[in-house]
């Protein structure tokens, strides 16, 4: 939540920054800001609405500065206006201060400055901290910054630019991602890689706790007690072709059909050494008597997938809990405990705060992210990767298929002893086809349109299915009201006779999941309840043309009859598309849908 940049070298900065919030773009639009640093003095504008506001603003404005800080805000403390809007100022405008996070104690804080005298402008919590810095600065703004955020509670990374000191930025985290960057002449600090493709020639991610002390020749690392820390940098391995939509209306678009790629990537690096080897986690996992899946939003119902395969061959209990939930409730753990944190971006902050939990507890804790050195990462006793490159659409697409296949091959290789060789094989030479078949299902996308047209109108949906798929179910709900605003609900089709249908009329439509292999007979019972109650009946199916499913649905979209792994991936691609086309038709920000950020860093 909320995008962070800055960078102090030789370069103009206002189209840097400028460019760097436009790639941001997706984890904050309510308002956006710069300050830079010109004629020794701060020069800061602001507005509220997405970055190309701002850049209208800043069209006709002449600025040769070559230090500055920007950011765009997803609102918690403040409604999304202008005074609202970063960097925020001190009292006189000599520090400007940028902050994704929240400041728990904020309240105490503010009072206590304006019991000393300071004046503040905004609503936010962040204002706090620029007006703390001014407190304690006495011409080092390291020291200054330090001992601000020491006093701060909560979860917080900032960027500080201070017209006394114009030759440094000085950026602190704790529990929000911050990455500094470096290249010839030049440092970058900045929320997510992103920002720095193409710029930054490496890479150090800041650690909770610590600061950085940026010039455009060094980068100084301490950590809260003012110990200096080395950390050795990484390359910056992404291509900007990530970050371009590349012919694409939408990047959620382009992103769904990447995922024969994604998901082929994500699982030729886990079977690279041919059948006979899974190549997942270097190191055995030690012996456990239960597992928990943690995770939240999407990555959840990656995780129920899992929760499902799983259970056929290994023989412990198998729990999927959402993470804030799990910091909740009283789990049973111990050393015999093995944790699976999934996130996409390897920062969900109730995500890792369950995995610290589970740590503190002795539980044994594997990390699958997109994510290389993220916390949750870096955290992990071992990780899986997903190899979907960089998602920029705020709903995830094809990191979710993505989290299929690893955890699929993962849970193969924690149940290998319950499994032949000839099973594994099988599944090795399904997940060889998969691509291809996922480049099938996106074939249908024109006559998914079609039906995306006849669906738009409604005002609520229903998702019914059995089994793995019903976590698609789920899934294809939360994608559909995520960017079409259409209230959506996915439910066990045996569930549906305990409530939901109560609200099917002709004005609902219901999406049906059916499976040949999943309690086909009893998915078909559903639809012929619905069908009496003249509901308007979608059907995903693997059916064949002439089943009985035809005659009852109103419309059928085809996927290939497959099982394992390949199953959910490919249930999912027309629900993608689906939810993508209804919410084109309703005229909906696709990329940015209101109120949501990509990454969720605070609680």
């Amino acid at each position: 939540m909320c995008g962070i940049i800055g960078y102090i070298g030789n370069e103009p900065v206002v189209p840097l920054l400028l460019e760097a919030l436009s790639r941001l773009e997706y984890r904050g639009y309510d308002s956006s800001g710069i300050a830079t640093i010109q004629e020794a003095e701060l020069v800061r504008f602001r507005k509220a609405g997405k970055v190309r506001d701002l850049e209208a603003v800043l069209q006709n404005v002449t600025s040769h500065a070559t230090v500055g800080i920007g950011h765009t805000r997803w609102a918690t403390h403040g409604a999304p206006t202008e005074e609202n809007a970063h960097p925020h100022f001190d009292c006189h405008g000599n520090i400007a201060l940028i902050h994704n996070g929240i400041i728990e104690n904020y309240l105490p804080l503010r009072e206590e400055l304006v019991a000393d005298g300071h004046e503040f402008r905004s609503e936010t919590d962040t204002e706090v901290l620029a007006h703390l810095v001014e407190h304690y600065f006495t011409g080092d703004l390291l020291a200054a910054v330090t001992a601000a955020v020491r006093r701060a509670e909560g979860a917080f990374a900032v960027a500080v630019l201070c017209s006394k000191t114009p030759d440094c930025i000085v950026s602190a985290r704790r529990g929000s991602p911050l990455v500094i960057g470096q290249s010839r002449g030049a440092s970058f600090v900045a929320s997510d890689i992103p920002a720095l493709l193409g710029k930054a020639e490496s890479v150090i991610f800041l650690a909770d706790d610590e600061l950085a002390e940026l010039t455009r020749d060094a980068i100084r690392i301490v950590d809260f007690d003012g110990v200096e820390v080395t950390r050795p940098p990484h390359r910056v391995r992404t291509d900007q072709v990530s970050i371009q939509k590349d012919g694409y209306r939408h990047f959620m678009l382009k992103e769904i059909h990447e995922q024969d790629r994604s998901v082929g990537e994500t699982v030729r690096e886990k079977i690279a050494f041919g059948p006979s080897r899974l190549s997942i986690l270097q190191e055995p996992v030690a012996p456990f008597e239960h597992i928990y899946l943690i995770s939240c939003g999407t990555a959840f119902h990656a995780s129920l997938v899992a929760e499902y395969m799983w259970e056929r061959y290994l023989d412990v209990p198998i729990q999927s809990i959402i993470a804030s939930e799990f910091r909740m409730r009283s789990p049973h753990l111990s050393e015999k405990s093995l944790v699976i944190a999934v996130s996409q971006s390897g920062e969900t902050i109730d995500t890792l705060m369950a995995l610290r939990r589970a740590k503190s507890a002795g539980a044994q804790v594997i990390a699958l992210v997109n994510n290389e050195q993220s916390t949750i990462d870096r955290e992990a006793d071992a990780s899986v990767y997903t190899r979907a490159g960089i998602e920029i659409g705020v709903a995830a697409t094809k990191t979710f298929t993505a989290q299929i296949a690893a955890l699929g091959l993962l849970g193969l290789q924690l149940g290998r002893a319950r499994l032949s060789q000839a099973e594994i094989e099988v599944e090795f030479e399904r997940l060889a086809l998969l691509p291809g078949r996922i480049n099938e299902g996106l074939q249908r996308e024109e006559e998914i349109h079609v039906i995306a047209e006849k669906l738009h109108h409604s005002t609520d949906v229903l998702f019914l299915a059995r089994g793995e798929l019903f976590p698609i179910a789920l899934e294809g709900a939360l994608k559909l009201k995520e960017i079409s605003y259409i209230h959506a609900e996915g439910y066990p089709a045996g569930e549906m006779k305990h409530g939901p249908i109560a609200l099917i009329d002709e004005q609902t439509p219901v999406v049906f999941l059916l499976s040949r292999g999943i309690a086909f007979e009893k998915v078909l019972s559903n639809m012929e309840e619905v069908k009496a109650r003249n509901g308007q009946i979608i059907a995903v199916t693997d059916a064949p043309a002439d089943s009985a499913v035809a005659r009852m649905a109103d419309f059928v979209i085809p996927v290939p009859d497959v099982e394992g792994i390949s199953r959910p991936i490919l249930f999912t691609i027309p629900l993608q598309l689906l939810a993508y086309h209804t919410a084109v038709w309703r005229g909906t920000d696709v990329d940015q849908p209101r109120n949501l950020a990509k990454t969720v860093t605070v609680e």
